[in-house]
């Protein structure tokens, strides 16, 4: 398999879940919890969300067959929906609502914060489903394929994992500026990448 097959859905997955910026939000949940439970928490968050993109990694092409949509349509509307995340990631209004969703789950969940806010929607959110849907639509034809997009998957959230638990340093090494900077490459790199889902779609469509 190419390296740029691997290293383009491993970025793809990186830049929608984006381990460093779910950073902060992985403290503010976990606010004045001991280190074991903001372990616990660490752990079965990316088990959650690892469970989720996954079904939908190995049963998304069945259900757009189900549904009577085609990959390249899929393509198109996925790589819209991940261009409306990259604009949010750009501008900083995703990181801001994504606070105030863990602020609010905070309140009310506090015994589920693995499940809610962080596995989803945050971790495996709409545009990490979207994202394994398509990258699993160019490999449903080999099981080699789909077998390496799990691994990826795995270890996108393995890296989600460790970034829990160094969160409070990697917060204090990187700094407001530095993270507001990632945020904003990430975003752009986000974007780039979601408009040769849509160009890849419609040069499908146009030569079918």
């Amino acid at each position: 398999m190419p390296v740029d097959y691997l290293l383009s859905h491993f970025v793809t997955l990186f830049v929608v879940v984006d381990p460093i910026g779910l950073a902060p939000i992985f403290l503010a949940v976990t606010h004045g919890l001991p280190h074991s439970a903001r372990r616990q928490i660490a752990l079965r968050a990316c088990m959650i969300a690892g469970l989720v993109l996954a079904g939908f990694a190995l049963g998304g092409d069945w259900l757009l067959g189900e549904l009577g949509i085609t990959i390249p349509a899929f393509r198109i509307a996925g790589g819209l929906l991940l261009f409306a995340t990259a604009f949010d990631m750009v501008l900083g209004s995703r990181r801001a609502r994504e606070a105030k969703t863990a602020e609010l789950a905070l309140e009310e969940h506090v015994r589920n914060l693995a499940a809610f806010p962080l596995a989803i929607p945050l971790m495996a959110g709409p545009g990490a489903i979207t994202a394994t849907v398509l990258l699993a639509g160019q490999a449903a034809r080999s099981p080699y394929q789909l077998a390496i997009l799990i691994g990826i998957i795995a270890a996108v959230l393995i890296i989600c994992g460790i970034v829990f638990l160094l969160a409070s340093r990697i917060e204090k090494a990187m700094g407001i500026t530095g993270n507001i900077v990632l945020s904003r490459l990430l975003g752009v790199l986000l974007a780039a990448l979601a408009v040769q889902y849509v160009v890849d779609g419609i040069r499908v469509i146009v030569a079918g």
